[in-house]
């Protein structure tokens, strides 16, 4: 895209999604439309591709979310989280403050039965939108209701007090373009 390197105000390639207002993130999902003027917010290069034909991946989507739940179970140092530093012991502790995990990891994540147990309510309702979405829109099958779907985890993480991310910005404000791949086969 030839967007500015470094933390960016306006990282979206498709909108000026303000990422530093904290208090509109899951309000407002309604952000003007970016122009790929040279020189204009954040745009250093002219993209070597049409903005609409770029494919968003669902396993990026799906780590992006991993990521954005380890990470506000990290912050409080919560049962769930100390639950997987003890089941990933060769997983550095700067990568689980930080949520990396890779698709095999995170599958491992939903499917151990004692994860559940350790999960307060409100990481609970997030983990178990998390897994939804994961099976019931990201992956070979969508399902009808994805819609209410990805609102109940849109809700969910806003209740436990997820930062909103990019990947969680696309779900939010540009879910028809998050479907893409799947409406045009």
């Amino acid at each position: 895209m030839g967007l500015q390197q470094g933390f960016t105000k306006y990282c979206c390639f498709l909108c000026l999604w303000d990422n530093r207002a904290t208090g509109e993130d899951y309000k407002k999902c309604d952000w003007t439309k970016r122009t790929y003027e040279v020189g204009k917010i954040n745009l250093q290069h002219s993209p070597l591709v049409d903005p609409n034909k770029v494919f968003l991946p669902p396993l990026h989507i799906k780590i992006g979310l991993m990521k954005t739940f380890v990470k506000t179970m990290g912050k409080t140092n919560s049962a769930g989280f100390l639950h997987l530093v003890g089941e990933f012991p060769k997983l550095r502790e700067a990568k689980l403050k930080e949520g990396v995990f890779v698709g095999t990891q995170i599958r491992q994540v939903f499917r151990d039965p004692n994860f559940e147990k350790t999960l307060s309510e409100l990481e609970m309702s997030a983990g178990n939108s998390f897994t939804w979405v994961c099976e019931n829109f990201l992956g070979n099958m969508k399902s009808s209701n994805y819609r209410e779907g990805v609102e109940t985890l849109l809700n969910a993480d806003e209740k436990m007090g997820c930062r909103m991310s990019l990947k969680l910005h696309f779900l939010h404000s540009h879910l028809d373009f998050s479907l893409r791949p799947w409406c045009c086969k």
